[in-house]
Order: C-alpha cells, then sequence, then structure tokens
C-alpha cells in the first residue's frame, strides 16, 4: 500500500466514525482526492425514508464539487462490513460524471484493500456525449 492510498483509507475510516446508520448499522466513510490535493471526505447518512438516504460517495462529492472541485484522483471507501463493497450504481454515475478513470480503494473492516478503476465499473456509462446529435 502506498502512502497516499495509506492516507485516504485513513481519512475514510475517521469520516465512517461520523456515519449515521441508525437502521442498517452499514457504516461507510469516503474520502476523495482532487488534482489539487485536496481531500472531502463523507460518511452514509440514512434516514427512516430509506429513498432520502445519501451514500458516503456522493457526499464528499458533493461537498468537493460546491467548493469548486470538479477533477478527482482518487476515492478511497472504508465499509463495516468484512468484505470491501464498491459503490452503488448512482454513486458510480456521479462519480463518472467527474472523473472516468478514478483510483478506488476499496476497504473492509478486516483491513483488506481492493483496488479498481471507476471506467471498469462502469461500462458504456451514460456521459455527455450521448446528449448530442453527433453521439453514435
Amino acid at each position: 500500500m502506498n502512502q497516499n492510498q495509506a492516507e485516504l483509507i485513513a481519512l475514510a475510516r475517521m469520516a465512517q466514525e461520523r456515519a449515521y446508520a441508525p437502521y442498517s448499522n452499514y457504516r461507510v466513510g469516503a474520502a476523495l482526492q482532487t488534482v489539487s490535493g485536496k481531500v472531502y471526505s463523507g460518511c452514509n447518512i440514512e434516514n427512516i425514508s430509506y429513498g432520502a438516504t445519501v451514500c458516503a460517495e456522493r457526499v464528499a462529492v458533493f461537498k468537493a464539487v460546491s467548493s469548486g472541485e470538479r477533477c478527482f484522483t482518487a476515492l478511497a471507501v472504508v465499509v463495516s462490513d468484512d468484505r470491501p463493497a464498491y459503490p452503488c450504481g448512482i454513486c458510480r454515475q456521479v462519480l463518472f460524471e467527474f472523473a472516468p478513470d478514478l483510483v478506488l480503494y476499496l476497504r473492509g473492516c478486516r483491513g483488506t484493500v481492493e483496488t479498481a478503476l471507476l471506467r471498469d465499473l462502469l461500462p458504456r456509462a451514460f456521459k455527455p456525449a450521448l446528449l448530442t446529435e453527433d453521439a453514435e
């Protein structure tokens, strides 16, 4: 594990501690690194109306974008399950909007880390070019 990866995972673990997950007890933390080197963290925030729940990955993206950042290089996600978990489909689409080549570091509570590229997790993604007349 390189230093950048270890630092992002540590920040994601800190965010995970702030998760609000009274219904599932599935606590998730995320740390999103920008090209400028800043890191924005997020945790999952559940709601009794499950559709109003927001994933940690999207919280981190929304914090970054609302602070003026739109170019991301890496994302660490830490979950309270034994195995690493991959971002859900909605999170994948939101992340792809800003960083198709994003590197993901995914960690379970036992320390296992998996690395993936967002582009590989969302093949044939819906993207802005598909909204133009020139789209194939």
